[in-house]
């Protein structure tokens, strides 16, 4: 939806307020005026049903708000005596209309003293869940948010199964752009396994349906720090307007809202303005070989012969501590799909083994899977590149050649009409040569080189995409998921030197917490 249409359902919002409201308010010794007035007919209402003022900021907070209006509307029936359970069930299933039933059709007393207090544990009960609700919304939405580790792709810098908290606020919240959404789950609502957000995914025209209508623009709160090179970022997977995650060409039948596609997290290792080049696995920027931080755990895929003696998974989990999957390729030879430099070193060390070389996929064959996705594509995963990194602002030239590497960009990031004719490239219906980028890309890769799918694959991540900064593991199990992995809890994902456990920490303050409650409790009484 445009700002103007934005700004004409608002108004249609304060016309309907004050039609179901006006009586209610002059019984409360209001004036029927401040009833339409918006903004302040909320700050009004609040004092009408004895309720704080910053209410009215939870009502315009998306997302908290689908849960803070039900809330107002079974307030408001309350404090002109529908206390009832019907009434509270009226309220809340006719969407408010209930209101006008009040207004229009009794003589409803205003009760301006009313207990604040639920009249039966179970309202009691409700009331708590639903504040809680609020404020976990608030804080999961704008602050803090947990994910887990689900794939391979960043071992052994993160493991399958670790438990982490990632910052909203160190790059600025994003304002959820889908403005109708269960609170606190993704795209789908656990067991029901329904979507979770009201859109329309199966229109061409991503904006036809009257559903895609109630998408919000992109917003964002100022953050405290830039993307920095080697952050561990939490994004949108950019290419997912998929059914099928195997396959990364969008499809024009299944569009996702941004904020509704599926949550990947990599290593950011190419800023805007960045030239970047993979070679044989390593990343170049702007020519030179970048470095890593030191809890970063590069991985690569290996070939290793033996000189006859079979390996086995129990052997080299007792041996060298691999719990990552291999195969054999030949006689005595094996494919290793995830192993440090360091662990590959201590193989070559091995009599049984004869020799550790790592696998390097040659550039100048064709690579379908390799963005940008073209049959003149001749990238490899291992070997790839140049490509430059658009920066809002930048300017690039646009031939036959670099085009495929910025259509998605100015088609379906910064939503252009593009079309290529024998007679030049057309954006917007005007015949160009050069483009300027509208906002920041980033370059993200997998710490699991040869196991991730990345930047590689479906190419620049906009910077609206961007979901938080992962910044600490409060709990891990292991594969199994029978085991905790003790010494990665409480640890801090960046950083340097060795990743420090601050359990101990965490339970002598937790322990003192609870005496110092214990003690002033008894005090109290």
């Amino acid at each position: 939806m445009t700002l103007s249409g934005w700004l004409l359902f608002f108004t249609a919002i304060q016309l309907l307020h004050f039609a179901g409201t006006w009586k209610l308010y002059q019984n409360a010794g209001r004036k029927s005026w401040e009833a339409v007035i918006p903004v302040y007919n909320a700050l009004v209402l609040m004092k009408i049903i004895n309720r704080p003022w910053w209410w009215v900021i939870l009502l315009f907070i998306p997302v908290v708000n689908l849960i803070m209006f039900p809330v107002v509307w079974v307030e408001t029936a309350r404090s002109f005596g529908r206390n009832s359970a019907i009434d509270t069930w009226l309220a809340v299933l006719t969407l408010g209309l209930y209101i006008y039933y009040i207004n229009y059709a009794l003589r409803a007393p205003y009760i301006k003293n009313r207990s604040l207090k639920p009249t039966s544990a179970t309202g009691e009960w409700i009331s708590s869940v639903l504040f809680a609700i609020v404020a976990a919304t608030l804080i999961h939405t704008y602050i803090i948010q947990p994910y887990v580790i689900p794939s391979s792709s960043m071992e052994k810098s993160l493991l399958v199964g670790d438990f982490l908290f990632v910052s909203k606020f160190h790059y600025g919240a994003r304002v959820p752009m889908t403005a109708i959404a269960a609170p606190m789950v993704h795209d789908t609502i656990p067991v029901l396994g329904v979507k979770s957000y009201l859109f329309d995914d199966k229109v061409e025209n991503k904006k036809s349906s009257w559903a895609n209508r109630f998408q919000l623009p992109y917003m964002r709160f100022p953050g405290f720090q830039k993307i920095r090179r080697n952050d561990i970022v939490v994004f949108n997977q950019p290419a997912d307007t998929l059914k099928d995650m195997n396959d990364f060409h969008p499809d024009r039948n299944y569009y996702k809202p941004v904020d509704k596609k599926t949550n990947l997290i990599k290593r950011c290792v190419g800023l805007p303005g960045d030239s970047l080049e993979v070679r044989d696995s390593r990343v170049y920027i702007n020519g030179n070989k970048t470095g890593m931080p030191d809890r970063a755990e590069i991985q690569f895929a290996y070939i290793v012969k033996t000189n006859g003696n079979p390996l086995t998974s129990e052997y080299m989990y007792e041996r060298f501590g691999v719990t990552d999957p291999f195969y054999r390729i030949g006689t005595n030879a094996y494919r290793f799909v995830s192993l440090s430099e360091e662990t590959a070193f201590t193989l070559s060390k091995n009599p049984n083994i004869t020799s550790v070389e790592k696998t390097n996929e040659i550039s100048g064959t064709h690579h379908p899977g390799i963005f940008p996705n073209t049959a003149e594509n001749l990238w490899s995963a291992d070997n790839f590149g140049p490509v430059l990194i658009p920066e809002k602002g930048m300017t690039v030239s646009l031939t036959s050649r670099n085009l495929p590497l910025y259509q998605r960009i100015i088609r379906e990031y910064e939503n252009n009409d593009l079309k290529v004719t024998d007679t030049g490239i057309y954006i917007n219906g005007t015949v160009s040569s050069s483009y300027t980028f509208k906002q920041d890309y980033y370059w993200m890769m997998g710490d699991n080189r040869d196991n991730s799918i990345d930047s590689r694959y479906w190419g620049f991540v906009p910077y609206d995409h961007i979901f938080g900064k992962a910044v600490f593991i409060w709990l891990s199990w292991d594969r199994t998921g029978h085991k905790v992995r003790w010494d990665r809890m409480f640890t801090t994902i960046n950083g340097t030197g060795k990743a420090r456990s601050y359990l101990p920490h965490f339970l002598v303050v937790l322990a003192a917490g609870l005496v110092f409650n214990y003690f002033r409790k008894r005090k109290k009484k």
